[in-house]
């Protein structure tokens, strides 16, 4: 028997947590469907929690827009869900003149994108801000921030069931079809059903690509490749030599290894860059070496045996290593890109996803109609 809903929402990540709460808060019927038993297993309990501003995306690409308007919207239903965050503020520096012009070029591209409130930070500022940190030359980033990605994910969950919607966990997808007036999903594990939609959202993340090559009908060619982008984290022991996040000046391929706080206090470096032909969540406690090099750049203080494994998180990358210095966009697709009415697609949503949620939401809400 086919089971039929409104809309379906293929992922309880943030970012499908998100879109479902959207489209339930606007009169839709929405049912989530997640493979794993709770929200936010993969991708995005796998992530730095920055709130970030906006400052290293291409002019009116989809990331860059999405993230300046979901820092926004992040932070104020933060303040009205009671989800605890805090605006510590990102410090970008340079730790030689020669990485200074990086910083004025990253100042044009952040202001290009609406982000105006990057401010200089001189060398004797930044050594009472900061008394750990070697550096010349700083900006600072008084909008980016830290957030409890678990608890902003909870209260996504409660707007949406507040709204009538609903989740079912343990629902791997195993098939579909495109049918007239929608798409049916067959979906497996212990209470397997077939449901059809008159629209279907597939935010499934890493899973994206594999659930579009499922379903019959999805041109096989609007499917994007798919590359794994590992990134490391390694925690600190001990009390954080910092008061604010310490970005080092970008590199090809990533940010750097950059510093960061959870909302405990607790230093986590990270995260590094490898490429894996599947996702891989193990800590490698040899690429501590690099780090350790990398960290001392900015702050040569670190003591040797300090860094612990910290955890893993992988990237959904539509671009490989060779290709790493073309930062890919997000990947919204409606059926002007595939033909399928009443499908969405989302792929290659990494960092920053997850600031930008609340605004893909809205921008496959008003895809969805």
């Amino acid at each position: 028997m086919t089971e039929s809903v409104d809309c379906i929402v293929v992922g309880a990540g943030a970012v499908g947590l998100a879109i479902a709460r959207r489209l339930a808060m606007a009169g839709r019927e929405v049912i989530v469907i997640e493979e794993a038993d709770d929200i936010g297993t993969g991708t995005s309990s796998r992530n730095s929690e920055v709130i970030h501003a906006g400052i290293y995306y291409a002019k009116d690409s989809l990331k860059a827009r999405t993230c300046v308007a979901g820092k926004h919207l992040l932070y104020e239903f933060c303040e009205s869900h009671g989800v605890e965050h805090k605006r510590l503020g990102k410090l970008l520096v340079a730790t030689a003149d020669d990485e200074v012009a990086a910083l004025e070029d990253t100042k044009e591209k952040a202001a290009a994108n609406g982000v105006t409130d990057l401010a200089w930070v001189e060398a004797d500022e930044l050594a009472e801000m900061e008394p750990n940190l070697k550096a010349v030359r700083a900006l600072f980033s008084p909008s980016t921030g830290i957030v409890d990605s678990h608890a902003y994910m909870l209260a996504l969950q409660g707007d949406l069931e507040a709204s009538g919607g609903m989740i079912a966990f343990l629902s791997p997808i195993v098939g579909g079809r495109v049918e007239d007036g929608g798409v049916t999903l067959e979906t497996g594990g212990d209470a397997a059903m077939t449901v059809s939609a008159r629209t279907l959202v597939n935010a499934a993340g890493l899973g994206a690509q594999a659930i579009a090559r499922a379903i019959d009908g999805v041109p096989a060619d609007s499917v994007p490749p798919l590359y794994y982008s590992k990134g490391t984290y390694f925690t600190l022991a001990g009390a954080s030599p910092f008061r604010h996040l310490i970005y080092p000046v970008p590199v090809p391929g990533g940010l750097g290894t950059h510093s960061t706080l959870d909302l405990g206090g607790q230093t986590k470096f990270g995260p590094d860059v490898s490429w894996v032909d599947e996702p891989d969540y193990e800590v490698d406690p040899a690429r501590a070496e690099l780090f350790y090099t990398a960290i001392r750049r900015y702050w040569p203080g670190l003591p040797h045996g300090a860094l612990q494994p910290g955890y893993v998180g992988i990237r959904p990358k539509l671009v490989g290593p060779d290709k790493a210095k073309y930062a890919a966009d997000f990947m919204v697709q409606g059926p002007d890109a595939h033909g399928v009415d009443g499908l969405i697609n989302l792929y290659g949503i990494e960092s920053p996803g997850l600031t930008a949620s609340l605004a893909l939401a809205d921008v496959v809400a008003e895809m969805a109609g």
